[in-house]
């Protein structure tokens, strides 16, 4: 497929340095310059993961870059940057020297470069520019730069206007990245089932307060059943759960344990009950699994599970709290597996805005790894009772 048929962007993107971006979310005045050289490295693996798919260099469509082309993209932007950084820290009111970046793809063949060195060379730009924001002095945040179009920089600016275009691009692909968080579970799923079948003490509790809440025999929409544990418990403390996963493996490993479970993406699929079709959900328990969920998804998946709730329900929520998103490959899973993390204040108007009527946020600490948590319930607006 050739490259041509991507369509030159000419648009000027620097009006993100004064409001937010509606697609990515990517929010210029909230960037302070001390978490430059971190979001840029934690951005990287994102490129990292998304290269490791087998079919990375396959495009959505004739007209969108497919994530190896992205990639390749983002490594030369590091690079570019990198040059232009140097120049502002070096030279009084540099001009910097023009790029056109659709130019470069078609000349370079970004469509036919190899997924796993794009990774690496993606890393190494990466690695450079961070190191780059991080010399820079205290004093020389505010040096001039001009692009070629007129367009005046500071430092400080130049590296906020970096990072949208990185995290704009990581939004491009957030498909991809869900597909391989996706893949590891996949690839390990046994794994992760052996290595969390027990439930921790606290966690029963919380079993035992949504039961109380919803009372006996109450149908529960569980979102990231993994290998089943939640479900037993919900079950033994006289709950219903329809199990539902978006992992195949996980899907199977219920099945196979005598449980029905359904293949389910809470982004994207029909909600309803196939066991009480028509009817809403008394409640959704979401323990640890809307964590993989894009920032700027997770408002349309909890507006979803809202919709299929009845007046009344309840909202069982765990995700980690923090800034940004990340890739691990620690805990139950080697692979690299994406989190998006979320602040309480931030969170709260989301949930709101979805249809969720937030009852408590508690904040938590792991006893198992030590990592905070935002324990959030939540209750759908109208009359309680079932359906």
């Amino acid at each position: 497929m050739s490259s041509g048929a991507i369509l030159p962007d000419t648009k000027d993107w620097t009006w993100v340095l004064d409001r937010p971006c509606p697609e990515c979310g990517f929010d210029a005045s909230r960037v302070t310059v001390d978490r430059l050289a971190e979001v840029v490295r934690d951005n990287a693996t994102t490129w990292e993961a998304v290269l490791t798919l087998a079919d990375a260099a396959a495009r959505p469509d004739a007209t969108t870059w497919s994530p190896l082309e992205y990639a390749c993209h983002v490594r030369d932007v590091h690079r570019v940057f990198d040059a232009r950084l140097g120049l502002m820290l070096e030279e009084i009111d540099p001009e910097f020297p023009n790029w056109d970046q659709d130019e470069t793809a078609i000349a370079e063949r970004y469509a036919e470069q190899d997924p796993a060195t794009v990774a690496r060379e993606l890393l190494e730009a990466a690695a450079l520019v961070a190191a780059r924001y991080e010399s820079v002095p205290p004093d020389a945040w505010g040096r001039r730069g001009l692009r070629s179009n007129g367009s005046e920089f500071t430092v400080e600016s130049l590296g906020r206007y970096h990072l949208h275009d990185i995290v704009h691009h990581a939004w491009d692909v957030r498909a991809a990245a869900a597909r391989a968080t996706v893949e590891s579970y996949d690839a390990h799923a046994a794994a992760y089932h052996d290595r969390t079948s027990e439930m921790s003490e606290e966690s029963l509790a919380q079993v035992a307060e949504v039961a109380e809440l919803l009372g006996p025999e109450a149908r529960i929409l569980e979102i990231g059943s993994g290998g089943g544990r939640d479900a037993l418990a919900l079950e033994r403390a006289g709950l219903s759960v329809r199990r539902t996963d978006i992992t195949p493996a996980f899907v199977d490993l219920m099945r196979a344990a005598g449980h029905d479970a359904d293949l389910l993406d809470p982004l994207t699929d029909d909600l309803d009950d196939p066991q009480r079709p028509g009817t809403p959900y008394d409640g959704v328990w979401a323990s640890a699994s809307l964590l993989h969920v894009d920032r700027s998804d997770l408002p349309t998946v909890l507006r979803r599970l809202a919709e299929a709730t009845r007046g009344g329900g309840v909202l069982a929520l765990w995700l980690k709290e923090g800034d940004g998103d990340g890739w691990s490959t620690h805990g139950a899973v080697g692979a690299p597996r994406r989190f998006v993390y979320w602040r309480e204040d931030d969170l709260r108007p989301v949930l709101e805005e979805a249809g969720w009527a937030v009852t408590r946020v508690d904040h938590r600490v792991s006893s198992r790894t030590g990592e905070p948590w935002l324990d959030v319930r939540a209750e759908r607006p109208g009359q309680p009772g079932r359906a």
